[in-house]
């Protein structure tokens, strides 16, 4: 069993991680920032085309969820920007006072552009090389757009939020890359056999079924969309990032200090 102290000496060393780590990414070029937000949807559509593929041949949600952590595996080994992965590293480097936060609302706002674009185009790609795979498309689909305006669907969006973020946090406590796989998998598959209602993996299945004619339109995705990206915030800074922040309240005065 861990101690006290070392415990906290873990918790201080992930902030400062976390506080360098968000202080470069927020500091990226426009270019910079939208080509890894791009290359973020197209990750996480590698994710989303698996767990199609998998759902298709097997019929089994765990499976395509364990398939789905794919995604999640390129995110992680590709360094590439996921919206809601900004919602533990920036801003606590901003909370930090080593970026204004201008540059927060920069990264989210770029993120998500990027990451629906991509997501859009790889999931039109993908439609077009797996016919097969149009019928569970328009199941998954269906599914996120039929969750509509409802508790249920915000409750899911929460989650969802803090699954993410629980695992940025929990792969910035360590330096081994190859530990860094493990919450990716594990988060990956919660995420996908879950159903969790996660914007933009949530979009990438909705844009999968209106690529091969859904009965609903871009107005009944974009209202999915605002849903769970307010889900999602809240989510994740609320259930993880302003915790762990009250983790080490002594690092934060002292970083905004100086």
């Amino acid at each position: 069993m861990t101690s006290p102290a070392v415990a906290q000496q873990d918790s201080e060393r992930t902030f400062d991680r976390l506080v360098d780590e968000g202080e470069q990414r927020l500091g990226r070029t426009w270019t910079g920032l939208a080509s890894t937000a791009l290359l973020g949807g197209t990750d996480v559509g590698a994710g989303a085309i698996a767990l199609l593929i998998v759902e298709h041949e097997t019929g089994s949600v765990l499976l395509a969820g364990l398939a789905f952590s794919i995604g999640f595996l390129a995110l992680t080994l590709a360094h590439s920007e996921l919206f809601t992965e900004g919602f533990l590293v920036p801003v606590t480097a901003v909370v930090a006072k080593r970026a204004p936060f201008r540059s927060l609302l920069r990264l989210w706002g770029v993120s998500i552009v990027g990451n629906l674009v991509g997501g859009w185009v790889i999931m039109g790609i993908a439609m077009a090389a797996f016919p097969a795979l149009h019928e569970v498309a328009l199941e998954a689909g269906a599914y996120y757009i039929g969750l509509g305006f409802t508790g249920k669907a915000f409750a899911l969006a929460v989650i969802g939020g803090f699954v993410i973020t629980l695992m940025t946090h929990m792969q910035h406590g360590t330096e081994s890359d190859g530990v860094k796989l493990v919450p990716a998998v594990a988060m990956g598959f919660l995420l996908g056999a879950g159903k969790l209602n996660h914007a933009i993996v949530a979009s990438l299945l909705t844009f999968a079924a209106l690529h091969v004619g859904a009965p609903f339109g871009y107005i009944d995705w974009l209202q999915l969309f605002a849903l769970s990206a307010v889900g999602n915030m809240v989510g994740g800074l609320g259930l993880v990032t302003l915790l762990r922040l009250l983790q080490v309240p002594h690092k934060v005065s002292a970083e905004r200090a100086s």
